[in-house]
């Protein structure tokens, strides 16, 4: 295909910043077929945003806060980039929601890229990509969006690239600073991330916060440790409580921007997170990771080519989470989610203690 200057793709990521973020591999590979095509990427997360702001393959990218805005303006937001004319639209991996098939078949590119789903299929409006290829359930969320956009004849699912992470020399000076700010510039740095998204009630995949401040206390006492809380405004809450229960002894990140967050997640020798955005993001930065599973199915999202070690209960009802509309449930009345619940420190402890023991320079015990 000869592609010129007026040649327009959509990448539609409408989900969360790991979904998104797991795209990136396969944008990278889409950029490298057709590089003069001009790539719009299409957000309603301002993570998303910042994140492929600093990915050069993205032309530009419009951000529009569909959830809070009303019904109205976003038809008119979306007639607006109709406008655009696009040839190809790509409905990141996973979209299995009514509204994502529907904004894409309402800005009507010529070629709509899509999944058709395991779980629900029919009833998220998946017909109206017409394009389209089989979700599998034993793929891992990147695979799946290099296989979508072969294809259009990209990429080669035997070799696909890392996770993109780009940050700016300001992100990283911005970062030198608080570390000199909080007395650490020289501290051996272990990231926890203790939070998760709320939507599709997906609160139950955190791990207890007395938990993660009890293996902060160990980590801190056999390592000289400093601990390092991440997570957004709204996680400012729960870290504070972690932090209460560490005695005052961790340092909560509250930077500016998430890209200066994103910065000082690269200082840390391990990072120690649920099943979350932030979790991508360390295996985009090649952080070594400890990452605590509950009902999600590891083969979607586990951190992708990076040195990680998954906490996580094998029982025989998990993993019990599928992309649908469906928020997650548990199947049992009583001791509901053990599949996280039991998960203890000892456990969390022990593999962390597997990934520093390969850095023995960085992190030395008493």
């Amino acid at each position: 295909m000869t592609i010129n200057r007026q040649f327009k793709i959509l990448v539609i990521a409408l989900s969360g910043i790991g979904d998104a973020l797991m795209f990136s591999p396969a944008l990278k590979l889409l950029k490298q077929k057709y590089p003069d095509a001009d790539i719009h990427l299409l957000s309603m997360f301002k993570g998303v945003e910042e994140v492929y702001k600093r990915n050069a393959d993205i032309g530009k990218i419009y951000f529009w806060d569909f959830l809070k805005s009303n019904l109205l303006s976003s038809l008119l937001f979306v007639l607006k980039l109709r406008h655009n004319n696009y040839d190809i639209s790509i409905n990141v991996y996973p979209a299995n929601r009514w509204p994502y098939n529907l904004i894409s078949f309402i800005i009507g590119a010529k070629k709509r890229l899509g999944h058709d789903y395991n779980h629900l299929n029919f009833r998220s409006l998946n017909f109206l990509n017409n394009i389209r290829i089989r979700e599998d359930d034993l793929r891992h969320n990147v695979e799946e969006n290099v296989r979508l956009t072969s294809l259009i004849g990209v990429g080669n699912p035997d070799k696909i690239p890392l996770l993109q992470i780009h940050l700016t020399e300001d992100d990283k000076i911005a970062a030198e600073n608080w570390l000199v700010e909080n007395n650490l510039s020289n501290s051996v740095l272990i990231g926890f991330h203790a939070g998760s998204a709320l939507l599709k009630n997906h609160i139950k995949r955190r791990w207890d916060p007395e938990k993660f401040a009890k293996l902060g206390r160990e980590l801190m006492e056999k390592y000289s440790a400093k601990v390092l809380l991440f997570g957004g405004p709204d996680e400012y809450e729960l870290n504070d409580r972690i932090n209460s229960m560490m005695d005052g002894k961790a340092h909560i990140v509250k930077v500016p921007n998430l890209m200066t967050s994103v910065a000082l997640m690269k200082k840390c020798s391990v990072f120690i997170v649920n099943d979350s955005g932030l979790m991508h993001i360390a295996a985009g930065l090649q952080i070594p990771i400890v990452t605590i599973f509950a009902y999600t199915n590891p083969n979607y999202v586990y951190p992708w080519q990076t040195r990680y070690i998954m906490v996580r209960r094998s029982l025989e009802c998990s993993p019990c989470f599928y992309y649908s509309a469906h928020p997650a449930s548990c199947r049992w009345k009583e001791d509901q989610f053990r599949c996280i619940t039991k998960i203890e420190v000892d456990e969390v402890l022990s593999a962390v203690e597997k990934l520093l023991s390969l850095t023995p320079k960085l992190c030395k015990t008493k």
